[in-house]
This record gives C-alpha cells, sequence and structure tokens, in this order.
C-alpha cells in the first residue's frame, strides 16, 4: 500500500486513509495563501497516498479562456495542456461543477485519452471561498472501477477543506 509522509503509516481502510491524508494536507497548507503551492502539495500528497492513482492532478480555469481548463500541478506522465469545458471527464466535471465517477473511460462519450493506460477516472469541480470554479481536480486509475463513494466523498471533503474553506 502506498504510504504517505515522514514515514507516517496511513490506515488500510480507505475512508479512513483519506480522513488522516485529509488532516496531513490541512496541517502542511496551514497559513499558505499560494493557490500553485496549494495545489502542488495536494496532488503530491494525494499520489504518495494510494495505490490505485495512476495520474493525479489539476486542470486550472485559464484565466484568459474562461471555457477552458489548462494543466496545473500534477504527477504522473504528461498530462493534456488544454481541456474545453463539455469535453471528456475534466470538461464534463468543468461545465457541470458535479463530480464525474467513471468505471471504464472507453465508455464514457468523448473520453479525452491523455494517457492510453487509464482505464477509470474521477473528476471532482474545486470552487473558491465564493463559490467559483478555479479548477478540477483529476485522478486516473489503470484499474477498472477503481473509484467509489468513498473516494467520492473523501477527495470531495478534502478539495473543499483546502480551497473553499
Amino acid at each position: 500500500m502506498a504510504e504517505a509522509f515522514n514515514d507516517k503509516i496511513l490506515p488500510a481502510a480507505k475512508a479512513a486513509r483519506y480522513a488522516e491524508v485529509g488532516r496531513e494536507i490541512a496541517a502542511v497548507l496551514a497559513g499558505e495563501p499560494n493557490l500553485t503551492a496549494r495545489m502542488a502539495t495536494v496532488a503530491a500528497m494525494l499520489a504518495a497516498s494510494f495505490d490505485h492513482y495512476l495520474w493525479t492532478g489539476f486542470y486550472v480555469v485559464d484565466p484568459d479562456k474562461r471555457e477552458e481548463l489548462v494543466v496545473g500541478p500534477y504527477q504522473g506522465t504528461l498530462g493534456c495542456l488544454r481541456i474545453a469545458f463539455g469535453q471528456g471527464v475534466c470538461g464534463t466535471a468543468a461545465r457541470s461543477r458535479q463530480t464525474q465517477v467513471v468505471e471504464d473511460v472507453e465508455a464514457f462519450p468523448g473520453h479525452i485519452a491523455c494517457d492510453s493506460r487509464s482505464v477509470s477516472e474521477i473528476v471532482v469541480p474545486v470552487v473558491d471561498a465564493e463559490g467559483r470554479l478555479i479548477a478540477v481536480f483529476d485522478v486516473d486509475s489503470d484499474r477498472p472501477a477503481a473509484f467509489d463513494a468513498t473516494d467520492r466523498e473523501g477527495l470531495e471533503r478534502i478539495l473543499q477543506d483546502s480551497f473553499a474553506d
């Protein structure tokens, strides 16, 4: 099982692991105002904590093209550079502002294959304290149906705590 930081042993149960990693992320981010630093830290700490994560990172709303996402801080192989709102899983999450849990990316209409090893995916919209969409958080897995309600709840809570509070 992937382990996190500072030689800390994380709980094996997924819900407990998300809760513990969330506490660790909150502690590391305390007092850090820089958005890029916050995103890089969240991506790195989550990627180091879960074995079922293949690619982990942010697609940020482009301030010059408000209907387009541009790759932000991530862990993994080369990501897609830009994704239009409404296209693929990330663009769908950005447009709808709803978390997308995809058991089989090949079955998702308009899926964008940034890494051919990706089999399943979860994408969570990220909003700031004013409720504005600032990014989406994308996690791919090389396992089928790797993400469930526990991943959704854990990620939504961590992202809410990290960017909207």
